[in-house]
């Protein structure tokens, strides 16, 4: 993967295109995402570790998933019921040597959430790093047009899950564990078209940062990642198709970033690397200046 490979074949936008169903399906977008830089090398840095992460099927999560199995880690990818993306990500994951227990399920349901823990647990005996990636959301122009089904919808998929997982880990959470949540740009920016998804994000950063200070005795690090436009399944599943062609080319940068560009900050969140950070969101946002 090369900067100026990416740059010039996303810089005017992407063709226009959208899915009708959540959260999307990577095989079904053009371009395809890039999840895999071949030019990152893992050195061990998550050897021993055994990762859940959400949203793990497709892209930031199939990236972060990879990246770590890269790194040595041992991974539970929890997902809906996108089985063959899944299956792709197991397959990548099992190409670098890693091992991949595959979960479908509804992380909206605090039932499923605990069994998650459980299973992870039951295949590989321990759980160190905890992610909290799987989202969804939706295009409304008008507060009045979000209804109490897609506002509850996005609050149980987006936060809720979060607290239903955190509290099913905790038992099995040791001193040098971590805990990672996947924010957004929107968090601190605002977006008009997607009030209830910004509302969720800002409340995951208000939760990493008061979760950090209410465990940090523990040894257990929260942090998080804020993605500015990513190219993932998630943005023509939301959008209208005009909106996905230029999306993403607004930036300092010009263009959507692509997974295998955010992978590398989880990796730093999740390794011995970043033993002094906990409570901090990174921004990853190709050139916005975030200070928050």
């Amino acid at each position: 993967m090369k900067f100026s490979e990416i740059q010039s074949k996303q810089s005017n936008g992407q063709p226009s295109q959208t899915q009708n169903h959540q959260p999307g399906l990577e095989s079904q977008m053009n371009p395809l995402p890039i999840y895999d830089d071949p030019n990152y090398k893992g050195s061990g840095k998550l050897t021993n570790k055994v990762v859940l992460i959400t949203g793990g099927d497709s892209g930031i999560g199939r990236a972060v998933a990879i990246a770590f199995a890269k790194e040595g880690a041992t991974i539970t990818i929890v997902y809906l019921e996108e089985h063959e993306d899944a299956k792709q990500t197991k397959e990548a994951i099992e190409s670098y040597g890693g091992k991949c227990l595959l979960l479908a399920g509804d992380v909206g349901d605090e039932h499923f959430c605990k069994k998650a823990v459980q299973e992870t647990i039951s295949a590989f005996g321990q759980l160190d790093c905890l992610i909290n990636n799987a989202a969804e959301q939706y295009y409304q122009e008008n507060i009045e047009d979000i209804s109490t089904e897609q506002l509850e919808r996005t609050f149980k998929t987006n936060i809720f899950s979060c607290f239903h997982l955190i509290k099913a880990a905790m038992p099995h959470l040791k001193q040098g564990s971590t805990i990672i949540n996947t924010a957004s740009i929107v968090a601190y920016k605002g977006n008009p078209v997607l009030m209830d998804y910004a509302s969720t994000k800002g409340a995951m950063v208000a939760l990493t940062r008061s979760l950090s200070h209410s465990i940090v005795s523990k040894g257990i690090r929260v942090n998080a990642v804020a993605p500015g436009p990513i190219w993932t399944p998630l943005i023509p599943a939301s959008f209208p198709a005009d909106q996905v062609a230029s999306f993403g080319t607004s930036t300092p940068l010009g263009r959507p970033g692509q997974p295998a560009e955010l992978a590398p900050s989880y990796v730093y969140l999740a390794s011995d690397d970043s033993s002094y950070v906990t409570g901090q969101v990174l921004h990853v946002n190709g050139g916005e200046v975030i200070n928050g």
